[in-house]
């Protein structure tokens, strides 16, 4: 069984900046890609932001160089910084991972945490 589990969103003014926490438990052997999605009121979820267990990034366009995405391999744990906010932003943000697992067998898995929203007043 794994999981995981963010931190970090809240209520921000437009201009200003958070810190999204992802952190993977569990019986993992190694998670692989890390990716942020984020889903707005009435719209479809959308990739936000991806980093490989190797280092290398993706961005969607609206978020280069205002957002950044990191993680500590020795913690299983993917950050995103987010500054510059705009109103735009505002959406429940999710983060996402495949992870090999081993229980009674090794296992491939993409799991899903259970979100936390953002809300960027203008």
């Amino acid at each position: 069984q794994v999981q995981l589990v963010e931190s970090g969103g809240g209520l921000v003014q437009a201009g200003g900046s958070l810190r999204l926490s992802c952190a993977a438990s569990g019986s993992i052997v190694t998670v692989n890609a890390m990716n942020w999605y984020r889903q707005a009121p009435g719209k479809q979820r959308e990739l936000v932001a991806r980093i490989t267990s190797g280092g290398p990034t993706h961005y969607k366009d609206s978020v280069k160089d205002r957002f950044t995405i990191s993680r500590d391999n020795a913690k299983n744990t993917a950050y995103l910084q987010m500054n510059s906010l705009k109103p735009e932003d505002t959406a429940v943000y999710y983060c996402n991972a495949r992870i090999l697992t081993r229980g009674d067998r090794y296992r491939d898995l993409e799991v899903w945490g259970q979100g936390t929203l953002v809300t960027v007043s203008s």
